[in-house]
């Protein structure tokens, strides 16, 4: 087995941000696997947030040995983005070397497009009213937040849709405080849920006040071993592959997930059609799916996920699994 790591960068169509600050491009890591004649591949996207960067995620990967399999994979490397790319091309060579899709390998019917959440980036209440008008044609829209003044930007997004679904992302932003006076304001504007509304290290007041409305953990649930410090806070779990460490893991935390009574929400990082391919699989009958990152791109993967009125469909088998 060859394998090798390729740092690539694709612009996106305009800036994104979030309360920990902007980007103007994803900076992702492909893995290559070459193995009797076939070649297969897997993506991630270091994650800062997580005390991963593009050099620390490269050498995890290159210090993997020269023979393993997928399930030893798993006690190789931590959950987090270098295991997700070697994970998904692993997955991706087996469907080669089978000539199935992935989803036949697990054993699952084949996936069907999925109504993915639009993300409207943080920015100034005009910014994000002319951002919801321009995408209220859009059935889910998800609103970046966080900060103490988020009040305008909510009354803003739903004058410029008034008829979108919507979720809220606060990305740690707020306190206990801000969320308690939010709430209510959440409710009255229509929004369905809202994730990580405290920092992951500062969560345990969720199990103390109020939650009128569903909470996902994104943050504070990487894999199967987050879980039991969910209980009493939390409603829904994020699943991010870059976070649980592939699609392996991806698969085992959302059964555990529902078998413990928690809602089921599938997102991403800000990668290409490459990184997302693998979660449209887990996405399948989740509560929401948010894998919209390659519309915020301005450049793409050959042969790209698409997104249609349906939602995100299915990969092709030239791109993944």
């Amino acid at each position: 087995m060859d394998m090798t790591v390729i740092p690539e960068s694709f612009r996106l169509a305009q800036a994104f941000t979030i309360s920990r600050g902007a980007r103007t491009a994803a900076e992702v890591l492909t893995v290559h696997i070459k193995a009797n004649g076939a070649i297969a591949r897997g993506e991630c996207v270091p994650y800062a947030r997580y005390g991963e960067s593009l050099d620390s995620v490269t050498a995890q990967i290159e210090g993997l040995p020269e023979r393993f399999d997928r399930a030893q994979l798993q006690d190789l490397l931590p959950p987090g983005a270098a295991r997700n790319a070697v994970d998904c091309a692993l997955w991706d060579l087996a469907a080669k070397r089978a000539d199935k899709r992935v989803w036949q390998l697990l054993g699952l019917p084949t996936p069907k497009p999925q109504i993915t959440a639009y993300t409207l980036s943080l920015g100034t209440p005009e910014d994000m009213r002319e951002a919801a008008a321009k995408n209220a044609h859009r059935p889910l829209l998800k609103i970046k937040l966080g900060t103490p003044e988020d009040m305008p930007r909510l009354e803003a997004v739903r004058q410029g849709a008034p008829d979108a679904r919507l979720i809220v992302d606060a990305n740690e932003g707020w306190t206990a405080e801000v969320y308690a006076d939010l709430a209510p304001h959440l409710v009255r504007l229509g929004v369905e849920m809202v994730e990580q509304p405290l920092p992951a290290d500062a969560d345990d007041m969720l199990a103390e006040i109020e939650r009128p409305l569903p909470v996902c953990a994104d943050e504070s649930c990487h894999d199967r071993a987050s879980l039991p410090a969910l209980k009493g806070k939390y409603d829904m779990v994020n699943i991010k592959l870059d976070k649980t460490g592939g699609l392996t893991e991806a698969m085992a935390l959302e059964k555990q997930a529902k078998a413990e009574g928690y809602g089921i929400m599938v997102g991403c990082m800000i990668g290409s059609s490459l990184a997302m391919a693998p979660a449209v699989v887990v996405a399948q009958g989740a509560a929401v799916t948010d894998l919209d990152a390659p519309l915020l791109l301005a450049e793409d993967r050959p042969h790209p996920l698409r997104y249609s009125a349906k939602g995100v469909h299915p990969p092709e088998a030239f791109l993944w699994g």
